[in-house]
């Protein structure tokens, strides 16, 4: 047997303490160890987002793809990176930082090669000369107790020594009140990990909430006056995982917000918090399922107000945020209007051919819950989609995108619910019943972590089915967001463009409208966010004898 002298034994177990080891180093000062386990366990994050906010989301479960769209849910976001463990340590020379003329060499090849109880750095250094606390010693010389007893248990024991245990035993002796009061720490994680899953809300359902608290005034241009109100909206998405990789969103919602209403029945300038229902009422107002299909497919099932965007990257970062409270104040500001043809329930996918290039095609009905004719999921309201998306790195994008519609009740941009999400009335009804053929081209471009620029221009074609002619509908914008304005976590934003208008309309409204928005969120805490911002727009109702619409809103929106 192999014998060690006491001296190198004890210099080996100082060293353990300093490695903080396993999971048994939890107390330990430096919050950036990582404890080294047998192998590394890969994980994926990622969430798709939507309707209201990704809606709840910003457009943030499944591996992620290009530019993955939102998850209506809360603005979310984000994705969270993942720390890598170093892999198991088994040779003295996988640290950079230990030498073979260290003196205590010896004593930590003993330990890393002999009982395998060491743990380094994710960075593969060892960072020998910092100074540990009794604790942290506890939880070294606790995690190599451990592994001893487990060699004498599995018939191994020939590699302890006689002098090993003995001088083992008086460490033990010594440090026992660090080593028991370690031990009651433990417990008591373990007693309120049991109690967190005993009373937890469920075990495949997780609870998200945004609510918004604003204020908001028409200073001129409005039909309705220019009185300051104060308006409100809530949102509860209950997201629910059965495989791990899918999610069932379930989103509850309630407010009283009222539009501004601008000349001509137009619906330019629509804020974001303004799609809630009335009166405080409650209503379940999105349900969608996200499932994977092998390993390049991702799709998506709208049962309830399921809109395109909610699984379409819409090639807007920074600006978009679904119709939730997170981003640009407007519907217009977030991403292109032709996201906005159509919407209700269908489904759709988004085919990867490469981490670069998506695939995304979708269909949507309107009226899909009548039996009545000239509804129902295939006789009625309708919105075929198909988009092919390119993100030559993470820094750029461009999408070409095309939707076939039909339209028999409501404005053409209004999610398939007859609520006109953007633009003016001539663009939205310019017939009773149309069928109509869109085409738009979306990009941005990163020019450093702090600027970006998005754009959108956008053609759409609506034939008259109850007689003859034809309408153009033309969109665009340019936008610049500075994220991290300030501090980490702001956003300002400026957008300039037109809402979609007719073109060659009948004077007198025959004029060109434009849209000037800027906005400033600061991120006031993690959960709290201010957004003060101004809307601009000129010849509301493409008609220059309407005065110039400003509105000023402070949006204050609240997370968890």
């Amino acid at each position: 047997m192999f014998n060690r002298s006491f001296h190198n034994l004890f210099m080996e177990s100082m060293i353990v303490g300093a490695t903080l080891l396993a999971g048994t180093s939890a107390y330990a000062e430096d919050g950036n160890l990582v404890a080294v386990t047998p192998t590394n366990i890969p994980t994926a994050t990622g969430v798709p987002p939507h309707f209201a906010n990704a809606n709840f989301g910003d457009n943030s479960l499944q591996t992620t793809i290009v530019q993955t769209p939102k998850i209506p849910a809360i603005n979310s976001g984000a994705s969270v990176p993942q720390t890598n463990s170093m892999s198991q340590v088994t040779s003295v020379s996988q640290f950079s930082d230990v030498q073979p003329t260290d003196w205590a060499l010896l004593a930590l090849q003993s330990l890393v090669e002999r009982y395998g109880c060491i743990a380094g750095y994710p960075n593969s250094t060892y960072r020998g000369n910092r100074a540990i606390t009794r604790y942290e010693f506890a939880a070294g010389l606790n995690a190599c107790l451990s592994r001893i007893n487990e060699l004498i248990g599995t018939a191994t024991s020939d590699l302890v020594t006689k002098e090993d245990l003995t001088t083992l035993q008086r460490l033990q002796a010594e440090f026992a009140t660090e080593l028991a009061t370690l031990r009651g720490r433990v417990d008591n994680l373990e007693g309120r990990t049991a109690e967190l899953e005993a009373n937890q809300f469920s075990t495949t359902t997780k609870l998200s909430a945004e609510a918004i608290f604003v204020i908001t005034n028409a200073f001129q241009g409005s039909v309705n006056g220019d009185n300051t109100v104060f308006q409100d909206r809530v949102r509860l998405v209950f997201k629910t995982s059965f495989t791990g990789k899918d999610t069932l969103n379930t989103r509850l919602t309630t407010g009283n917000t009222t539009i501004l209403q601008l000349p001509g029945g137009s619906a330019e300038a629509l804020q974001t918090f303004n799609l809630a229902p009335s009166n405080n009422n409650l209503s379940v107002d999105w349900l969608s399922y996200y499932f994977p299909v092998g390993n390049k497919i991702d799709a998506y099932i709208g049962a309830v107000n399921g809109v395109l965007y909610d699984f379409v990257p819409t090639l807007s970062p920074y600006l978009d945020s679904g119709s939730g409270g997170g981003r640009a104040l407007t519907e217009f500001a977030s991403s292109s209007p032709i996201y906005r043809i159509g919407g209700g329930a269908g489904g759709g996918f988004n085919y990867r051919f490469s981490d670069q290039l998506v695939l995304s095609l979708g269909y949507l009905a309107g009226d899909h819950a009548s039996p009545q004719p000239d509804s129902g999921f295939f006789n009625g309201q309708y919105s075929a989609f198909g988009q092919i998306a390119w993100n030559p790195n993470k820094n750029s994008g461009i999408g070409l995108t095309y939707v076939n519609a039909y339209q028999n009740r409501g404005g053409i941009f209004d999610l398939g619910s007859g609520f006109t999400l953007v633009g003016t009335k001539q663009a939205n009804t310019p017939f009773e019943r149309t069928i109509t053929n869109s085409y738009g081209v979306e990009a941005f471009y990163k020019f450093s972590p702090k600027i970006t620029v998005n754009s959108f221009f956008g053609y759409t074609n609506a034939k008259n089915l109850t007689g003859s002619g034809s309408a153009d509908i033309w969109y665009y914008a340019l936008g610049l967001a500075f994220p991290d304005l300030g501090k980490e976590g702001n956003l300002g934003g400026i957008v300039v463009g037109a809402e979609p208008y007719r073109g060659g309309n009948p004077a007198p409204a025959n004029d060109l409208s434009l849209h000037i928005e800027g906005f400033y969120k600061y991120q006031f805490t993690d959960n709290i966010a201010i957004t003060p911002g101004v809307i601009w727009i000129t010849a509301p109702g493409q008609n220059d004898d309407n005065q110039d619409a400003v509105i000023g809103t402070v949006r204050t929106t609240f997370t968890f």
